[in-house]
């Protein structure tokens, strides 16, 4: 393997950067199709449960910021680690690469295990917190006590992910991906409708697919010949260069989390409890769409990071300034899709989810008001994770909390002057004023000090 590694090295120096951007982006981006449906498919399912299928969906709502906020630290070990990786691999530097790989399977684990005893002592109070209801919680308890069982799995199955992609194996790590989300996808309508489990048979197929992709990753890193496989050893030095990456990338899908459920409590605030729950079940029917915006793009971001750690560490600025080119356009071209979707059939992507049809027609129009500016989210992607990639925080940190700063300033504004189905705004004056500022300081400020820092590597 050790040949094979220097013809992936020799691929990244000598091929195109665009030729480069397909072959590890587009198999990321369909990877995330896939596990997109973790997602979707729990909701789609959940939905439609006989005469409580709204109510389900509701407490999936309720349930899926903590659950998300706990791949955060996929990001924080895993993205953080693979980033360290291929920096080491673009300055030739194997044994620091080796003791990356270590060092973050190690701190998965630990990591899993305290945030799984955390979320299981905390549990109840946590989902009131999260804007949950004593209609509610009966469903949202069940689902959630079930998936953090899981957490294990989340973590070290797409936390070592990382490093399969990290090291060019962009198909194997698509294959992981769409083993847990086939599998999933077959076993929940057996769990909820076959054996009459409901809300808790959809937990069940979920934790049960990630088992399974989990065991997929470890195996394919622990074969003799991957240049980079799982070995036993921590580091306390390289778990701080770790974190120096990887924070970033945790505070955005923390902060992501937050102001979701900052949406969800607002809404609970000013509209109650009967329209409350319904306006509710809307907010996860839109939540549940931008997934299906977010995931692929995050794909493509997430399978060519290596590009952007590797020629940074290599000190080749012009390379590094294509993968931005090309990432962005790659996001940009699948984004346009997504937003002309969205505001041509936004009652086929509700439908998908709720049965009434006073609720669909609502769920639609959110959607239409959520998504209009998502086109602005490919640039936000395309720098700031390529820049998180690099280990570029001072950078990327500020360009990530502007767009945040102002969703929270629209969501906690728009309800006191306005009808509150009009929150839903929030994202897309965010999205579209995030991406202006982006693109400004990045062309004006960052790129400059980019290309003199790399000059001197």
């Amino acid at each position: 393997m050790g040949n094979e590694n220097s013809v992936m090295e020799k691929r990244f120096d000598s091929e195109p950067i665009f030729s480069l951007v397909i072959r590890l982006g587009i198999p990321a981006m369909f990877a995330q199709f896939f596990n997109v449906l973790y997602t979707i498919v729990d909701r789609i399912f959940v939905g439609q449960i006989a005469e409580i299928g709204d109510t389900c969906l509701a407490a999936v709502g309720i349930c899926a910021p903590a659950l998300t906020a706990i791949t955060a630290f996929v990001s924080l070990v895993g993205t953080g680690g693979a980033a360290v990786m291929s920096m080491s691999m673009g300055r030739k530097d194997k044994k620091t690469a080796q003791e990356a790989v270590n060092t973050a399977f190690i701190t998965l684990i630990a990591i899993a295990v305290a945030v799984t005893a955390i979320l299981l002592i905390f549990e109840k109070p946590l989902l009131y917190k999260l804007g949950c209801s004593d209609a509610l919680y009966p469903y949202a308890t069940q689902y959630f006590k079930i998936y953090v069982l899981g957490t294990i799995a989340v973590l070290c199955g797409s936390g070592m992910n990382q490093f399969i992609l990290g090291q060019g194996h962009s198909k194997q790590g698509m294959i992981a991906i769409i083993i847990g989300a086939v599998l999933h996808t077959v076993l929940a309508p057996i769990f909820i409708y076959g054996l009459n489990l409901g809300i808790a048979g959809a937990a069940i197929a979920t934790i049960i697919s990630q088992f399974c992709v989990m065991f997929y990753v470890l195996k394919f890193l622990s074969r003799k010949d991957i240049e980079l496989r799982i070995q036993l050893g921590w580091s306390a030095k390289m778990f701080k260069r770790i974190l120096s990456i990887g924070t970033l990338p945790f505070f955005i899908i923390l902060l992501d989390n937050l102001i979701v459920i900052l949406l969800n409590t607002t809404i609970r605030k000013y509209a109650g409890d009967a329209y409350g729950d319904q306006l509710l079940s809307c907010a996860s029917v839109v939540q549940s769409f931008m997934v299906i915006v977010f995931y692929p793009a995050q794909g493509v971001t997430t399978g060519c990071g290596t590009l952007y750690s590797y020629h940074f560490g290599a000190g080749n600025y012009q390379k590094v300034m294509s993968v931005f080119k090309y990432v962005f356009l790659l996001c940009a071209a699948y984004m346009s899709v997504l937003c002309v979707a969205s505001q041509l059939i936004p009652e086929v992507f509700a439908g998908m989810f709720i049965n009434e049809a006073e609720t669909v027609s609502l769920a639609a129009e959110c959607i239409q008001k959520y998504t209009l500016g998502i086109l602005g989210v490919a640039v936000q992607y395309a720098i700031v994770d390529g820049l998180t990639a690099m280990g570029q925080i001072k950078f990327a940190l500020p360009l990530s909390l502007f767009r945040k700063i102002l969703y929270a300033v629209c969501v906690v504004v728009i309800p006191m002057f306005s009808a509150l189905e009009n929150i839903f705004w929030c994202a897309t004056i965010s999205d579209l004023v995030g991406a202006c500022f982006t693109i400004i300081i990045f062309s004006a400020v960052v790129a400059p000090l980019l290309k003199k820092k790399m000059a001197k590597a």
